[in-house]
This record gives C-alpha cells, structure tokens and sequence, in this order.
C-alpha cells in the first residue's frame, strides 16, 4: 500500500479568474513545478477525472448545480458575486476537483493509499449547499465527506486550518449527521462567521484566532482543543481543508504562521489518523496566495504526510 498518493485535477488550470485575481492558474502551477522536484516526483500522482453528478447533489441543491452550469460563459468571465468568477472551463475545473476528493476517498476508504493530497483548484470551503463564494464553486471536502459515507465511513472529522472560515462546510455540517468540523481561522476578517457562541458539541468546533497570533497560540489551540475534540470524536477517516493562507507572507490576512506550523499542525493531524482511523487521512487544497509561501507550505504538508 502506497503511503500517499497525490491527485491532480488538471482541469483547474482552466478555470480562468482574470488578470491580478488570487485564485488564479498560477496556484496550481506553483504546486505542479513543486511536484516535478524530489522527493515528491516519486509519489503516485493520479490525473483526477470528473466527480459523478449525484455525489455532488448529496451535498448541492440540483437547482443550484443547474443554475451554475447555466451561467458559465461561452467565453471571456462572468461572476457569481464580486470574487467569484465563471469561465468557460470553470464548470469541468470544478467537477474534476470533486472528483480528485472523491477518488481519493474511495482509495484511502479501499485501502490502495493511506493519505492523500488533492491539489484542486477552485477551493471550496465557502460553497453552500444553494450557492457559491468566496472564490469557491463546489463544496470539495464535503463532497468527499459524504462520498465517505455511501462507502461505509460512518463517522468523518473534517479539519480547516485556512485562515478563513470554511462557512459553507459549517453549513454543510450542521445539516448532515456524524461529521465533526473543526476550524481555526483570523476573525474578523471575511467571511466573519465562525463565532464560537455558534459551537455544537462534538458537532461545530469553531476557534477564532486574532490578526497577528502567530506561531504558539494556534499550535496550543490545536494541542489543546481541537486535536482533543477530534480524538473524542473517533472518526473513521480525517480530512483536512488545507488552506495555506495563515502564512506570514500572504496578501489576504495576518495570521502570521510559519511554514514550519504547517509542517506541525500536518504531522499532528497524520499522528492522530494513525490513533484514530488506521492512518487514514484525505488533504484537499483551499487557500493561499502568496506563490512561494503556498510551494514552501504544501512541501512542508507533504514531506509530513510522507513520513
């Protein structure tokens, strides 16, 4: 069995935002030259295919994925709100990174890999069941969640270490049984939810952390609450919403992270997948956009799922 194994929906690469937008091609090429390098360029890497439509429509509103389709330019961009932006290969882009989340599941689940890092593009963690935001089209870790399931995996934990707040997946979450979110994100900043007063027991886990922490409070918050939270939750496969964009170099907040806190938190994360679910553990991206901090960061990521 493979330790882990990389998914690479390539069909990102045409999911075209338009000049200066963060979410944009570059991301995904940054990690794909990564990819070329030692030691990951001796990692299975699987081209990721399209997800099947009703494992999309166990978390989206059909109407809405109608709806999406619909409005997907023939050419040039069109725009779901102010962030979010349609090309014409933004529908595939979009299904393809479902389904990167979704083969990865099913080969952690049979037991062809232990771990596994999807590099998709567009991110997902702020899509809702009814619509998209927040540069987000499909709920890419929720999919996979709930493809989990129909497989057998009764109980998913759900991981967000992107320096927002995945407010679609929170959505997603408290409207589906025995999955456990858990997010650390800077607050205020967008999308401003995430409160704590909104937590559930072993259900909601949300931990608003403040511009400029840094490093210790978020490893103590982890060592202290949510890796504690996930263990008394015993799922039976962890997934990470892997967002880089906590690090100190990035455009979009100022959470102030090191690329060795990532390193951490990700060997944290693989330990207790280890105690809890037999090593078995789905990383899919999200976040980050300064372009040499989000290669430093996923190299770190994965020489700790690697180990």
């Amino acid at each position: 069995m493979n330790t882990l194994t990389l998914y690479i929906p390539r069909e990102g690469l045409k999911h075209q935002t338009g000049h200066s937008h963060p979410e944009s091609p570059d991301r995904l090429n940054a990690i794909l030259s990564l990819l070329q390098k030692s030691p990951f360029m001796a990692l299975p890497q699987i081209e990721a295919t399209e997800a099947e439509l009703h494992w999309i429509k166990r978390a989206h509103d059909p109407r809405y994925l109608e709806r999406l389709e619909e409005m997907v330019p023939d050419y040039g961009q069109t725009y779901l709100d102010n962030d979010t932006v349609l090309s014409p290969g933004s529908w595939a882009a979009a299904l393809t990174a479902a389904g990167a989340v979704c083969q990865a599941v099913e080969d952690v689940t049979s037991g062809k890999t232990m771990r596994a890092f999807c590099a998709v593009r567009p991110p997902g963690h702020h899509a809702f069941p009814d619509h998209g935001e927040g540069f987000c089209l499909l709920n890419n870790i929720v999919i996979g969640a709930l493809h989990a399931q129909s497989l057998g995996c009764a109980r998913i934990a759900i991981v967000d270490f992107d320096v927002h707040h995945g407010n679609g997946s929170d959505a997603m979450t408290r409207i589906h049984d025995n999955i456990f979110y858990a997010s650390t994100h800077q607050c205020p900043l967008y999308p401003g939810t995430g409160h704590a007063k909104d937590n559930i027991p072993n259900r909601i886990l949300n931990i608003p952390m403040k511009a400029g922490d840094g490093s210790l409070p978020f490893r103590q918050v982890y060592e202290q609450r949510i890796l504690p939270a996930v263990r008394h939750f015993q799922p039976d496969l962890l997934m990470i919403s892997a967002g880089f964009d906590a690090h100190k170099d990035d455009p979009l907040a100022q959470m102030e992270l090191e690329t060795a806190d990532f390193a951490w938190i990700t060997a944290e994360l693989a330990k207790l997948a280890r105690e809890c679910c037999r090593g078995k553990l789905v990383s899919a991206l999200e976040g980050g956009y300064n372009l040499a901090a989000l290669s430093d960061s996923v190299a770190a990521h994965l020489k700790a799922l690697m180990d």
